[in-house]
């Protein structure tokens, strides 16, 4: 597992973040350390996990930095 952290610089409020962990609960390969405003704190198995979590972020409607 790698530890990652992704700047999520439009999920600042709680329903946000409760949005973001709703659609990334349930990707296999993903433990979800924190989510704060703006930031996502996650272990992932392998780069394919790491691409589908980016990718489920960015169908709910948020943009994803490093």
């Amino acid at each position: 597992m790698e530890n990652i952290i992704l700047n999520i610089p439009d999920m600042k409020s709680e329903h946000c973040q409760a949005r973001v962990n709703t659609v990334i609960k349930d990707i296999d390969g993903i433990q979800i350390q924190k989510i704060e405003a703006g930031k996502l704190a996650a272990s992932v198995e392998d780069n394919d996990a790491a691409e589908n979590l980016i990718e489920a972020i960015k169908k709910a409607g948020y943009t994803v930095g490093n």
